[in-house]
């Protein structure tokens, strides 16, 4: 009989931020394949857990795979996990993941944290449509490839980048995206966690002031799309208001993004 792997979120910061069902599957498991055993130690550690543990951090992930796959097929489970956060969400996992579901392994999930969901949720941009990017390529005339084929994307953008290239990454967003609104989340559920909200240009400038550490999760607004309907802007901005926000920052927000008067969605949201 083969065992179970167990794809398995852990937190991202803070180490309460893991759910019952992810402590009981990595209790019970026989062993754990984390990207950086000394990271991963920490967290067993922390709640009492003594499992084997398997690296399968860079290049050794395509090797430490086949050593995994053996082991569920002799009827041991596995519980997949990162550093932090979900397991191939621009982390590795997912030649492991892939390898499994070819050879028959039954896969079984526990949700939990993730950086992209918790950066979004803070963000203050629409979300109703998001398109996913995560890193970036790392060389400059690359990376402003990139950029500028997405410049036409009316859908909201998300980035993971690492604090050494936050600089460059904003100057260039802001030159080919022009001034649109993003949000800069670092050190999600950390000690120093903080939101940067403005348009790219102006956090060009605000970058210099701060202290970087730590990765980033960028937000930007998508390329402006056809004039929405008044009729579909004021449906948003009750999305928007039952989140928490008020009718008059629903009527500012929904307004930047689809060029409408903020005047005229929120006398119209009265009358719904």
């Amino acid at each position: 009989m083969k065992g179970i792997l167990y794809i398995v979120s852990t937190p991202i910061g803070n180490l309460e931020d893991i759910t019952l069902r992810a402590l009981r599957v990595l209790k019970e498991v026989d062993i754990v394949a984390a990207e950086d055993t000394r990271h991963s130690s920490k967290l067993l550690n922390h709640y009492g857990i003594s499992k084997p543990l398997m690296s399968y951090w860079g290049e050794k992930e395509k090797v430490k795979s086949e050593e995994v796959l053996r082991r569920l097929h002799t009827g041991e489970s596995v519980a997949l996990i990162s550093d932090a956060g979900t397991p191939g969400i621009s982390d590795p996992g997912s030649v492991l993941i892939e390898k499994a579901i070819e050879d028959g392994i039954e896969i079984v999930v526990v949700p939990g944290p993730s950086a992209l969901i918790a950066a979004i949720s803070l963000s203050g941009l629409p979300i109703r449509e998001f398109t996913f990017i995560g890193f970036l390529p790392q060389k400059r005339n690359q990376r402003r490839k990139t950029l500028s084929e997405l410049a036409t994307e009316k859908r909201t953008l998300v980035f993971y980048e690492a604090p050494h290239r936050i600089f460059e990454t904003v100057e260039d967003m802001a030159e080919i995206f022009g001034e649109r609104r993003v949000a800069l989340v670092k050190e999600i559920t950390k000690i120093h966690e903080e939101v940067l909200r403005g348009n790219l240009l102006d956090l060009s400038g605000v970058l210099t002031e701060r202290t970087i550490a730590g990765e980033y999760v960028m937000i930007v607004q998508g390329a402006a799309g056809e004039a929405a309907s008044l009729d579909d802007a004021v449906k948003e901005m009750f999305v928007l208001m039952k989140r928490g926000k008020s009718r008059k920052e629903a009527a500012r927000t929904v307004s930047e993004q689809y060029g409408l008067s903020k005047n005229e969605l929120y006398d119209r949201s009265l009358g719904e």
